[in-house]
């Protein structure tokens, strides 16, 4: 038979190891999945700013096109300079913990006015 390894100091090191490693995991973990929200709803963000900045070079409304299409909550501006749309989404990334500061993400989509659309005129 061999010999029985006694319970020394070591009892217990695990369970403290675990307390201690554990909220750092938590965090990492929690500060992944809002880095994945926030460059999901930054893709979001771009798509209805192309949208809305290709309507809007139309002569189409440009808000209700990107409002269709972008996240919830966000804001879309359009702004006629010259010869060129210029579209910019706003949106709030949700973070993941009721304590952490909110995160906002950008867009912005620039097209050039097409010849006798309603926006080319002055």
């Amino acid at each position: 038979m061999s010999p029985r390894r006694r319970a020394g100091r070591d009892r217990g090191s695990f369970t403290a190891e675990l307390a201690a490693g554990l909220p750092a995991l938590l965090l990492l973990l929690l500060t992944g999945v809002t880095a994945v929200e926030a460059v999901t709803t930054r893709a979001a963000c771009l798509d209805a700013a192309r949208e809305a900045a290709l309507a809007a070079a139309r002569g189409a409304d440009g808000v209700a096109a990107g409002t269709r299409i972008a996240p919830p909550a966000a804001t879309v501006s359009v702004a006629v300079e010259g010869d060129r749309v210029i579209v910019t989404v706003r949106a709030p990334v949700r973070a993941i913990g009721a304590r952490l500061p909110r995160l906002t993400v950008e867009a912005t989509a620039v097209v050039a006015v097409e010849p006798g659309s309603p926006a080319a005129e002055p």
